[in-house]
This record gives structure tokens, sequence and C-alpha cells, in this order.
């Protein structure tokens, strides 16, 4: 099971990421927990300077942007690859 993490305050751009990311899970049947992560001092401890910050398992693998849902897809794809 995939671990998602969508840091943000709650910006424009913080929602639509967390949206995008329930729309790649959901019609690609990916089983995954997403979270929301609005504190500040939790959003730092991942060394994120802009959000939205995207965290995969524990990894940063965005940040300060919205990804395309093709790029998206293409790094929960490859996650759920690197656990089996």
């Amino acid at each position: 099971m995939l671990n998602i993490k969508v840091l943000g305050p709650g910006c424009a751009n913080c929602v639509n990421l967390e949206n995008l990311c329930k729309e790649v899970v959901s019609e690609n049947n990916i089983d995954a927990a997403i979270e929301k992560v609005t504190e500040y001092k939790d959003i730092m401890s991942y060394g994120i300077m802009s959000t939205p910050g995207l965290v995969v398992n524990g990894k940063v693998v965005l940040s300060g942007k919205l990804p395309t849902k093709a790029t998206l897809t293409h790094w929960l794809m490859n996650a759920l690859a690197a656990e089996e």
C-alpha cells in the first residue's frame, strides 16, 4: 500500500494536488492512503520550502508546483512497482 502525503496549508494548488492524487489512485485501482499535511512544522520537516508538496512512501517527489496527471500516474505506478 502506498503512503501518499499532500503537503500544503490548503491553498488552491494544494487542494488540486490532493484531488488529482485521489483521481489517479481511483482510476488505477491503487491501494493507497492519502493524507493531507497542513501544519507548517510538519511540512518543513520534509525540507519543503514551497507548496504544494508530495511525499510518496516517505520520499519527497514534488515541491512548489502541480504535476500533470500522466506524471503523477507514472510516479505512483513506479512507487507501487518498487514495493513488490
